[in-house]
C-alpha cells in the first residue's frame, strides 16, 4: 500500500510536466512545416556560392563549404554590425519595458473610462503597420518639411533645415524612439492585465505597515509580475533584434554603414550585391544568435505552465 501511494503522485507530476509540451506540440509542428523548408534552403545556400548568373540560368551553384562563414566571421564590419544591433536591442527593450510598465501602472490609477480610452488609443497604435509607422516618423523628422523641426524652431531653437540622420547618434535616437513608441501598447496592455492579478489586500497591508509606493512596487508588485515581465522582455528582444523595416524606410532604402543592422546587412549582401550565399550565411548566424533567446522564452512559458 505505501508503495502504491508513492507511485501515484509521481505519475501525476510527470503528467503535469508533459501537459505544456503536449499543448504546444500542434503549434510547434505547424511552425516546423511552414519554416522548415525555407530554413533548410537558407542553410543550403550558405554552403554554396550562389550569384546572379546561377539564379538566372538555373545552374546549381558550386559548393564552397565554410568559406562564406569564414568571410563573415573574419570581417570586422560584421562584428560592428553585431555590436550595433545588440546595443540597440538592449537600449530599446529596457526603455520599452520601463515605459510600458509605467503606462500600465498609470492605467490602474485612472478612472475606468480613461483607462478604456487609453486601451483603444494604444490598440490603434499597435494596429498600424511598421511601414506606415516608419513613414510617419520619416515625415515628422524631414529636413525641409518635418513638423518636429518646425515645432523646435517655434520655441526659439535653431533646428530649421536640421538633418536628424547626419549624426548617427541622433539618427539612432529617432529609430529607437519609433521602436519604443510602437512597442509600448503591447507591453502596457499586457502588463496592465498582469497588474489585475496583484492582490489588493497585499498592497493595502503594505500601506498600513508604512511602506512607500516604491517599496510596495519593488517588494510586492514586481515579484508577482516577474514571470510576465520575463516573457514580454524576451519577446521584445526577439522582435527588436530583427530590426529591418524602420531603418530601411527611414534611410530611403539606402542604409549607410553606421545604420546597418543584421537584418539590413544580410538583405543588402543578398539582394543589393547579388551575394545570395553570403547573405544566407549572415542570416543563419543571426538565427543562431536569436535561438538562445527563443529557447529561453519557451522555457519560461513551460515554467509558468508548471506553476499554474
Amino acid at each position: 500500500m505505501p508503495q502504491r501511494g508513492a507511485v501515484k503522485p509521481k505519475r501525476r507530476k510527470n503528467d503535469s510536466a508533459r501537459t505544456p509540451l503536449l499543448l504546444a506540440a500542434p503549434a510547434l509542428l505547424i511552425l516546423a512545416a511552414l519554416l522548415g523548408y525555407p530554413m533548410f534552403r537558407m542553410m543550403q545556400l550558405s554552403f554554396q556560392d550562389m550569384r546572379l548568373r546561377q539564379l538566372l540560368t538555373g545552374v546549381t551553384p558550386p559548393w564552397v563549404g565554410l568559406d562564406n562563414y569564414t568571410n563573415v566571421l573574419t570581417d570586422p564590419f560584421f562584428w560592428d554590425v553585431v555590436r550595433r544591433t545588440a546595443t540597440f536591442t538592449v537600449v530599446s527593450v529596457v526603455l520599452s519595458v520601463v515605459f510600458g510598465l509605467a503606462v500600465a501602472l498609470l492605467m490602474r490609477r485612472v478612472a475606468r473610462p480613461v483607462r478604456l480610452a487609453m486601451v483603444v488609443a494604444m490598440m490603434f497604435v499597435w494596429a498600424v503597420p511598421q511601414l506606415v509607422q516608419a513613414q510617419i516618423f520619416k515625415w515628422m523628422v524631414d529636413t525641409d518639411f518635418g513638423v518636429f523641426n518646425y515645432l523646435l524652431a517655434q520655441i526659439g531653437l535653431d533646428y530649421q533645415g536640421h538633418s536628424w540622420f547626419a549624426d548617427p547618434t541622433q539618427g539612432w535616437i529617432v529609430i529607437t524612439t519609433l521602436v519604443i513608441w510602437a512597442g509600448i501598447p503591447f507591453l502596457a496592455i499586457t502588463l496592465n492585465a498582469g497588474l489585475t492579478q496583484v492582490p489588493k489586500e497585499l498592497l493595502e497591508a503594505a500601506v498600513v505597515d508604512g511602506a512607500s509606493p516604491w517599496q510596495a512596487l519593488r517588494r510586492i508588485t514586481l515579484p508577482i509580475l516577474k514571470p510576465l515581465i520575463t516573457i514580454v522582455t524576451t519577446l521584445s528582444v526577439i522582435w527588436n533584434f530583427g530590426l529591418f523595416t524602420q531603418v530601411w524606410v527611414l534611410r530611403d532604402s539606402k542604409v549607410e554603414p553606421e545604420y546597418q543592422t543584421l537584418g539590413t546587412y544580410s538583405f543588402i549582401q543578398a539582394f543589393g550585391q547579388s551575394k545570395y550565399s553570403l547573405g544566407s550565411a549572415i542570416a543563419v548566424i543571426t538565427v543562431l544568435l536569436m535561438l538562445g533567446v527563443t529557447v529561453f522564452y519557451i522555457r519560461q512559458m513551460f515554467k509558468i505552465g508548471e506553476v499554474d
